[in-house]
């Protein structure tokens, strides 16, 4: 009977190391850790009276941002990345 030789996986043939790392992390989601982050220091000591407030409030907020903060929070990810590598996946400040 012949043998068919497996194909090498697409991870193998990267080399990459695979990283212990929580499921979900704050820590590496560009959402939390930069865009929330801003939105949280955005929203210190507003109050909101109706749900339109608070989408107006939302709307006004993400197009007074340019290009650029959006692009900060992408471009900082090879950092968090080495910090969660350096912290052995637990969370970090």
């Amino acid at each position: 009977m012949l043998r068919r030789r497996s194909k090498p996986t697409w991870k193998s043939t990267l080399n990459w190391e695979v990283l212990p790392h929580p499921p979900y992390s704050p820590d590496i989601a560009p959402s939390d850790y930069h865009l929330f982050r801003s939105m949280a220091h955005g929203l210190f000591e507003q109050h909101f009276t109706s749900y339109e407030d608070i989408k107006n409030w939302i709307d006004n907020w993400i197009t007074s941002k340019d290009e650029a903060f959006f692009q900060r929070g992408s471009r900082m990810l090879p950092e968090r990345w080495e910090k969660v590598v350096a912290s052995n996946g637990q969370y970090f400040q």
